[in-house]
């Protein structure tokens, strides 16, 4: 089992990988309850990255690579040739439940690459060998976390009021976060600091989910609805807009939580700073603008009720896009685990991260 670096003892891990199982936290019962399920087949991972049981780009990426391995544990005793068959098979389909965070193909696709070069065609250490490579990504998640916090935890200054949208924290990795990993880090060195989390409708992601592990970290955290936020910024409480993303293109632009474009725009308005936390495994550069970013479009009765109360008229139209893309103009930084980069962002993003794309399965 991976060791996580956990920001407070009392937050439950996303996932873990023990006795040869995957078990996830389901992260709709969250804050009141906290129960973790194992994951007994490749369509009960789907179903549950689809429900956002387990949700956050980094953490889709590892639950999608263990959930390779559950899919794989019934062609252990065939032929090497018929699991790599099956492989690709299993990969395309995990990779449907969610398209627009990149990590989610890219892992996949990653442990679908390792098996390709393994010379054996011994199945049963096939299986061992993509374990294997599950567990590196997942102890590289950890890094990836520690590594943006350590560079992002300076631009929080004692006094400092940072705002943040959605959830980009612990619960969204398998380690203290991307977007709320300078918030941990600068916690844990003392400076005084306030949060504001948007709600984010309509999942409630920012109030279920970030004030719920803020407060258990004992970090000061204020949950605002997503449209008082433009009151905040305006009245001086917000110096640092914090926020994660799901996939960042070539240039620079990001797809993050619906609501985010907005944020950016209120936060150029008012002269404050955006910064994304940005794990090199979010970044796409197959994808030149965010104008190629895939949006998911989800279901009208997320928007029509607040869980099992229905608050709009029946037969109402709805648009329900999970995610938007903002600019890259709108950004001051991108804070990696190798520090932070700026503009501009094509060129910096590629010199500091340079590699091919990978297919997607």
């Amino acid at each position: 089992m991976i060791a996580t670096s956990s920001p407070t003892p009392t937050l439950p891990a996303t996932l873990e990988w023990r006795d040869d199982s995957l078990h996830l936290l389901d992260q709709t019962r969250l804050p009141l309850h906290s129960v973790s399920e194992r994951q007994g087949s490749a369509e009960q991972v789907w179903a549950s990255i689809r429900a956002l049981k387990v949700r956050g780009a980094p953490a889709i990426g590892v639950a999608g690579a263990y959930g390779l391995c559950v899919a794989m544990q019934g062609s252990r005793s065939g032929t090497g040739a018929a699991f790599r068959a099956r492989l690709l098979e299993q990969a395309a389909y995990l990779n449907s439940a969610r398209p627009t965070a990149v990590n989610l193909s890219w892992a996949l696709q990653r442990l679908v690459d390792h098996v390709a070069r393994s010379a054996t065609s011994d199945a049963s250490e096939l299986y061992l060998d993509l374990v294997r490579e599950a567990e590196r990504i997942h102890a590289e998640d950890v890094a990836l976390c520690d590594g943006i916090g350590t560079h992002g935890a300076p631009l929080i200054h004692p006094g400092c009021g940072v705002l943040t949208h959605c959830n980009a924290g612990a619960l969204a990795t398998t380690g203290i976060g991307t977007a709320t990993a300078p918030m941990y880090k600068a916690h844990a060195a003392g400076t005084p600091f306030r949060v504001f989390a948007d709600e984010t409708r309509p999942l409630l992601q920012g109030a279920r989910l970030t004030a719920f592990e803020l407060q258990c970290a004992g970090i000061d955290v204020t949950l605002i609805t997503d449209n008082m936020a433009a009151t905040i910024m305006q009245s001086g409480h917000v110096d640092l807009v914090i926020v994660g993303t799901d996939r960042v293109a070539a240039n620079g632009d990001f797809a993050n939580k619906i609501g985010t474009l907005g944020v950016a725009i209120l936060a150029k308005h008012f002269g404050i700073p955006l910064y994304v936390a940005c794990p090199s495994s979010t970044l796409d550069f197959a994808t030149p603008t965010g104008a190629g970013i895939v949006i998911e479009e989800r279901e009208a009765d997320e928007v029509t009720g607040f869980g099992t109360y229905r608050s709009a008229p029946h037969f109402i139209a709805t648009r329900n896009p999970a995610f938007d893309v903002t600019p890259h103009a709108l950004v001051s930084g991108f804070i990696t685990e190798r520090g932070i980069i700026s503009a501009p962002f094509a060129d910096n993003l590629s010199a500091a991260f340079q590699r091919s794309a990978p297919s997607r399965p």
